[in-house]
């Protein structure tokens, strides 16, 4: 994949595996940097949510005052791949959350939190990914899962006959962390999807 040095892709940089989806980023040629304020999410033609602990994340987001930027700017259409914790803030529905837990929102599926298990159960495997020539080498950390998809979502692989990577529009989610491993993949896939925006 040739370099996209004129897009400007954020990180948010909150909780998570911030350094290693940046360095994936870079890797591919755009211009790849932390988010924490809104001014910094202003600058962003797409944004990454890593993993972390979702319910932190999100308290985290609302601490920042960005968390209504957040939710604006997904709504208006910026793109967004969100990675195990990220896919369930992208989520419109949770199962097993916290009570009262908010997401960010706009991605039309039920997801379970830790479906996979708890840190002990965590695993590897690689995975058939749609649009891709090879498997992915997928790290699922405790996990969540795609309970079900709207009519909009498609899904691009699955594990343990669960949905663990999703897009709609300008939206893309894995269950799993992708930014683990040296595979840019999955990363180019969203870098193509942000520039085709």
């Amino acid at each position: 994949m040739t370099g996209r040095p004129s897009l400007r892709i954020g990180v948010l940089a909150l909780q998570g595996d911030v350094r290693e989806h940046i360095a994936s980023l870079d890797a591919l040629g755009v211009d790849a940097f932390g988010v924490r304020r809104a001014e910094e999410l202003e600058r962003c033609d797409g944004l990454v949510i890593p993993g972390g602990e979702s319910t932190t994340m999100i308290k985290l987001a609302r601490n920042f005052e960005l968390l209504e930027p957040l939710r604006a700017r997904v709504a208006a259409g910026m793109p967004a791949f969100g990675t195990c914790a990220g896919m369930i803030l992208l989520a419109d529905r949770i199962v097993d959350g916290a009570e009262g837990q908010e997401t960010i929102g706009g991605l039309d599926i039920t997801v379970r939190r830790n479906a996979f298990g708890r840190q002990v159960d965590s695993f590897e495997e690689d995975l058939p990914f749609a649009g891709l020539a090879d498997p992915v080498h997928a790290v699922f950390i405790r996990a969540p899962w795609v309970e079900r998809v709207g009519e909009r979502v498609e899904v691009l692989a699955t594990a343990a006959g669960h949905p663990v990577a999703v897009r709609q529009e300008h939206l893309l989610a894995t269950s799993f962390h992708p930014e683990v491993g040296g595979d840019a993949r999955v990363h180019g896939a969203f870098v193509d999807l942000v520039a085709a925006r």
